[in-house]
């Protein structure tokens, strides 16, 4: 326990301070004092975070998502225990809890799942993190507190998913986010989050999808598991854990609520801003799964043929520029004020050696967008044209 007192207080001094929120205090004395520092570092690591710009701020998609968390709280939890649910901008997959129960999901992750079981799955596993404390059982064992911090910082420095994110976390926030728990712990996140959403009455069989497409983003992007000193289970070791539970303990059971229509309703908004998010990291599969998706749900969404536009005229691959301009020319039919399309329209002209056209295309977009956030950068082009001999 001296390692934990040691660690704590390093905790407290090296990630500064801000004023933290009441404090729960859990009656047991041989761990209260511990527990209570450890949930005021994670208060201030939290304030720290809320500020830093990286949340995403939709108070009725929160509502939903708190409203899921909590139909899964279980009764028999401390009621000092009670789940926040906020959500990150940032295109990855991935959640992470703090202990004292404030629970954040990436945008990344809301955008790739299909119904409301698939979130229930995840926020269990996450809740069970907290239930069962799991941060208190990884710093409690810790044997070298250097060898620990060097690891964790050196695992977010290493991790590209989490360099905008890693500089607002502390290290409660990174282990949870980036480093991650033990082996068994992971696992026993899994394994109870199961009986958490199955006793809320989800479809428990949606965690194999979920873990699907953990392990389709790894393999399309080419990601490296950023696995804690490689104790963790890997998703396809996750994913075989679960269809062996699933085989063996829920066999025969009735399939729970999905609410994929009410799920889609409320995320449909997240989706499309997500593209934006994969797009400015070149993630042209991702952002394009991501346009299609939302098409699907609202198909005639100007917005959405703009950015499946950008998403071709970016990648720019044979025939690319050729089907993007048709995707902003649906973008002006079903929006004929939208003024992003045509500056869009005018970029390729312009590539294309063809400034008359360009020019055409440039005038219009500031025509309809006077005070466009990027009208010198428009006008540049305007007089590029027009020096060439097309005004």
């Amino acid at each position: 326990m001296k390692y934990l007192v040691t660690l704590l207080t390093f905790c407290w001094l090296a990630f500064g301070c801000t004023t933290p929120g009441p404090v729960c205090v859990y009656e047991d004395p041989a761990t209260s004092q511990y527990e209570t520092m450890l949930w005021q570092r994670a208060q201030e690591e939290q304030a720290i975070l809320n500020n830093s710009g990286l949340l995403y701020h939709n108070s009725e998609l929160e509502d939903y998502l708190n409203h899921v968390a909590r139909r899964l709280q279980p009764d028999d939890i401390s009621s000092d225990l009670s789940f926040k649910i906020k959500i990150i901008q940032d295109p990855n997959l991935n959640a992470f809890a703090f202990p004292n129960g404030v629970i954040y999901v990436h945008t990344g992750i809301l955008a790739r799942m299909d119904n409301e079981a698939q979130l229930a799955l995840l926020l269990a596993h996450e809740m069970t993190h907290c239930i069962n404390k799991h941060t208190m059982r990884v710093l409690g064992n810790i044997k070298s507190r250097s060898k620990f911090i060097a690891t964790v910082q050196e695992t977010s420095a290493r991790t590209a998913m989490t360099q905008e994110l890693a500089k607002f976390l502390g290290l409660t926030g990174s282990m949870a986010a980036v480093t991650g728990y033990t082996r068994e712990l992971e696992t026993e996140a899994d394994h109870i989050g199961l009986d958490i959403a199955a006793n809320a009455g989800y479809d428990i069989n949606e965690v194999v999808r979920l873990l699907e497409h953990l392990k389709q983003e790894l393999r399309m992007e080419g990601l490296v598991e950023p696995y804690f000193f490689g104790t963790h289970p890997n998703v396809e070791q996750r994913i075989a854990n679960v269809r062996v539970w699933l085989d063996n303990e829920y066999r025969g059971k009735t399939a729970g609520v999905k609410n994929a229509l009410i799920f889609q309703s409320k995320l449909s908004q997240l989706i499309l801003d997500n593209v934006s998010l994969d797009l400015r990291l070149g993630r042209f599969f991702a952002a394009r799964r991501g346009v299609e998706k939302f098409l699907r749900i609202q198909p005639d969404d100007p917005q959405a043929y703009y950015l499946l536009g950008e998403i071709y005229r970016q990648r720019g691959q044979e025939d690319d520029l050729k089907t993007a301009m048709g995707c902003y020319q649906k973008a002006i039919a079903l929006d004929l004020s939208f003024a992003a399309p045509h500056k869009a329209i005018g970029l390729i002209h312009y590539k294309d050696g063809e400034k008359h056209l360009a020019k055409k295309y440039f005038e219009t977009c500031l025509l309809l967008s006077p005070n466009a956030p990027d009208k010198a950068y428009i006008q540049k082009y305007l007089e590029h044209c027009s020096k060439n001999g097309e005004g």
